[in-house]
């Protein structure tokens, strides 16, 4: 950048992550930047002026975006000039939906996930992996459970879920429990059943399945949806103020990984929340979180009169309504359709077509809750079927509450219908789907679960495009990782993990994708005036990437890397192998504050959360 010097001048050179830092003397006005960032792509998502060659920022804010000359008047002696060394600068990226406790969950558990994220392919794999956790983790020996997170029965050779004697198998003493990827399906071990008190004489609850061996009412050691439930609530631990800080901690360092200056708990049970206000109020948080306790779970009233709760954050927290969920995982073959699975599971009847995880008269009730309380309420709905329940029963609670103006989200909806989305649009539903399940489940959806046709049209952007209804696009972290580079490859191409494209006539460009990663989900949260897009006056959350997603060769930005993940101005994350050449502070004050910043945080994480499960 080329800046008018005047006659004294000193020169602090810093190398950083991706670029360097030039402190320049100037007759320093009173409105000088605190950082300006030029030297690379710099994609604003703003219509208006879509690229730029600098910005520059101040106490956290966005103050100018333009040209390198329109910086000069915002340059003083303390202000940073980062070089980009062509490198690209993006708005911070906003998370749709996920649940950024519950990654912290995964992080301690044993990884059952299939690859690329994992290497657990077949029963005999899952196996072995329990074993060697069991033998390096100090999780069960402290708490007396063995977890498993992630296992995929679409992904093991034997396609089918792993049953109590297999898991009895690693241990009969010690209860097991193992999460599907979906999280809507757990298998247990016998241990597991009998201090759950399970017998042949359970009952499968409402919205729940318990599966049987074939041709008896005896367990299997597979529970769908509510039915897991009666196992959960026996057999898992109960843990302290400290462990649920720590499980959050986790979560958000994985976030910062991957871009995120705002994250999602998208079921803000007691035990999360309470992590995550903990973090807040010794402010230990340092990106944006809004949580969503479910409104379906007792002494939802009380939580819901927290300070946390509204649209201003607190240290980095706002709990911004409730979460309702209405049916199950199409991967798992619990999505509510309405019509029958391509194949139905084992032991069903051939019109089997899901089911929902309530009546019609119970979701108008939690709906019109929501609504007289003036709570967003995000719902969950993967089948169509779910979906018509979530139009209907926000149509009974706008027509009793027509005053309230918040913002009801369907989340995934991963078999809308094109019919159902001038419903959306008339309701004023925000759309926050899932197209990130054509490449992890998209060769499963389409040669069992829905078939060629029906899988084509898994969470249809592009029907949401045409519809001019902006929508975001999510990971439902820790479904899969959080890697937002991924959800924006699978918006993009909408390639399978076999490498055939379903549904090409959904694909959106690039930009598009962008938006529903920034921008759009500002939108969905009611933060677009403060958030999502690289402008004067927006908070400047931003990203810098290792190349441009937008003009390089689209099948290639699943392999894009964050490079710095920035909340405010401040750097909250860079990525480790350059870790050498962050920072060279010299006599630089604020290199060397950052550099204590840093240090700070490197101490909050607990040995046994530090490292979260990576690909």
């Amino acid at each position: 950048m080329r800046l008018h010097h005047f006659s004294k001048t000193i020169l602090v050179s810093a190398t950083f992550l991706i670029g360097q830092v030039h402190a320049t003397t100037f007759a320093q006005p009173a409105h000088s930047a605190d950082v300006i960032y030029y030297g690379g792509p710099i994609v604003t998502v703003n219509d208006q002026q879509p690229s730029a060659q600098a910005v520059a920022i101040k106490n956290g804010k966005i103050v100018a975006v333009g040209s390198e000359d329109a910086m000069k008047p915002w340059t003083g002696k303390a202000t940073q000039q980062v070089h980009l060394q062509g490198k690209t600068l993006v708005p911070g990226f906003i998370d749709g939906h996920g649940h950024v406790v519950n990654v912290g969950v995964q992080a301690i558990s044993a990884n059952l996930l299939p690859p690329p994220d994992g290497g657990v392919d077949s029963i005999p794999a899952l196996q072995k992996v329990l074993k060697d956790w069991i033998a390096s983790s100090a999780v069960p020996k402290k708490y007396g459970i063995i977890i498993g997170f992630g296992y995929d029965d679409s992904q093991l050779k034997e396609k089918r879920h792993p049953t109590k004697e297999e898991l009895d198998a690693v241990s009969k003493d010690v209860p097991i429990m193992c999460f599907h990827q979906s999280g809507h399906i757990r298998s247990y071990n016998s241990k597991a059943l009998e201090i759950a008190g399970i017998t042949n004489q359970t009952k499968d609850p409402v919205g729940g399945v318990i599966q049987r061996k074939v041709g008896t009412q005896e367990p299997n050691g597979v529970f769908e949806e509510s039915a897991m439930m009666l196992v959960d609530t026996k057999i898992l631990p109960k843990v302290g103020k400290e462990e649920m800080m720590n499980l959050a901690t986790a979560g958000q360092n994985l976030y910062k990984k991957y871009g995120h200056t705002t994250a999602q708990e998208g079921l803000a049970i007691n035990g999360f929340l309470l992590g995550l206000t903990e973090l807040a109020k010794v402010q230990k948080l340092d990106i944006d979180v809004v949580a969503y306790p479910p409104i379906m779970f007792p002494g939802i009233e009380k939580i819901m009169q927290s300070p946390f709760v509204g649209q201003n954050y607190r240290n980095h927290l706002r709990i911004g309504g409730v979460k309702l969920v209405l049916d199950g995982s199409p991967q798992g073959k619990t999505a509510w359709l309405s019509k029958p699975y391509y194949q139905v599971p084992e032991g069903q009847k051939e019109d089997y077509a899901g089911y929902g995880s309530m009546p019609d008269a119970d979701a108008n009730r939690f709906m019109l809750q929501a609504f007289a309380n003036h709570w967003q309420v995000i719902t969950h709905t993967n089948g169509d079927k779910a979906i018509d329940q979530l139009i209907q029963s926000v149509r009974v609670a706008k027509k009793a509450y027509p005053k309230d103006h918040s913002i009801p989200v369907m989340v995934h909806g991963q078999t809308l219908r094109q019919d159902q989305i001038p419903e959306l649009k008339k309701l004023g539903i925000f759309p926050s789907v899932f197209p990130m399940h054509t490449y992890y489940w998209g060769d499963w959806h389409r040669d069992s679960v829905l078939g060629p046709e029906r899988a084509a049209n898994i969470s249809p952007t592009k029907w949401l495009l045409d519809a001019n209804l902006p929508f975001s696009s999510h990971h439902d972290a820790p479904v899969a990782f959080p890697d937002m580079m991924r959800v924006l490859s699978a918006t993009v191409n909408r390639v399978t993990r076999s490498g055939q494209v379903l549904g090409s006539d959904q694909r959106v460009e690039p930009i598009v994708g962008l938006k529903a990663i920034t921008l759009w989900p500002a939108m969905q949260y009611g933060e677009g005036k403060s958030k999502g897009s690289i402008e004067v006056g927006k908070l400047a959350d931003l990203v810098i990437l290792s190349d441009n997603p937008i003009t390089m060769d689209r099948t290639k930005i699943a392999d894009v890397k964050v490079l710095q993940t920035i909340k405010e101005g401040k750097i909250v994350y860079e990525r480790k192998e350059n870790a050498a050449n962050s920072i060279s502070c010299m006599e630089s004050e604020a290199c060397l504050n950052q550099l204590a910043k840093m240090n700070d945080r490197s101490k909050m994480f607990n040995p046994l959360l530090a490292h979260p499960h990576t690909h």
